[in-house]
């Protein structure tokens, strides 16, 4: 879990559409905190920072803290929307977190350890199922990632839930299976390659024993 320094916030008393496309023709981006039993409170944000945080990754899982006129929030980012052409953001909303809050967030999965898989290094290709894990975490304690050490796996392999680490107190919201996160799957080359190995060619087929006759032919 990352734990960034402050971000400085202005409160905002006017809201919707007309005011929103003020702030962002001022650099700013509007957002919104709520959560923890307390009011929502409007804010806007540098443009800028704001910008920097979510292309750089790891924004969701991010435990921020945000001065608004001198009273901070602690908050984790919740959602965020993007110009769909510009891809800038256009809002964001955090949840005000303490130390005991539970929180239900997308963990990016991360494989480490490709270069000495069985499975790789025969031809096998690794077919990611899940890039990301949703999981209830306490708010401290949210991993980067969930790392699956791929050293072990073979050709054919389902990589699962159980095959990661999950720090205490973090678990998937899927509880009744093990659910899978990958595969060392063949690739389509290396199937059709053995498919055709199992092609049997009838002209180096030895036939056993006598051939039938033809029409018109008797046997003696």
């Amino acid at each position: 879990m990352s734990d960034n320094s402050d971000l400085m916030a202005q409160a905002r008393d006017r809201v919707g559409k007309g005011a929103a496309r003020e702030l962002r023709r001022n650099k700013m981006v509007p957002a919104v905190i709520y959560g923890d039993k307390k009011p929502p409170l409007s804010i806007a944000l540098p443009y800028k920072e704001v910008n920097l945080r979510i292309h750089s990754g790891g924004f969701m899982t991010s435990i921020l803290t945000i001065d608004v006129d001198g009273e901070k929030h602690r908050v984790l980012p919740k959602d965020y929307q993007l110009d769909v052409v510009r891809d800038f953001p256009l809002h964001v909303d955090f949840l005000r977190v303490s130390r005991k809050t539970i929180v239900t967030v997308e963990i990016p999965v991360s494989f480490i350890n490709e270069e000495t898989c069985p499975g790789l290094k025969v031809g096998g290709v690794l077919n990611i199922v899940r890039h990301t894990v949703e999981c209830n975490s306490p708010a401290d304690s949210i991993p980067d990632a969930l790392v699956v050490d791929l050293e072990v796996f073979e050709l054919g392999d389902s990589i699962n839930i159980s095959a990661t680490s999950l720090p205490e107190g973090v678990e998937p919201t899927i509880t009744d299976r093990d659910f899978t996160i990958a595969t060392i799957a063949s690739p389509a080359g290396l199937k059709s390659d053995e498919d055709e190995e199992d092609e049997v060619d009838v002209g180096d087929v030895e036939v056993i024993g006598e051939a039938p006759a033809e029409d018109g032919e008797t046997s003696d």
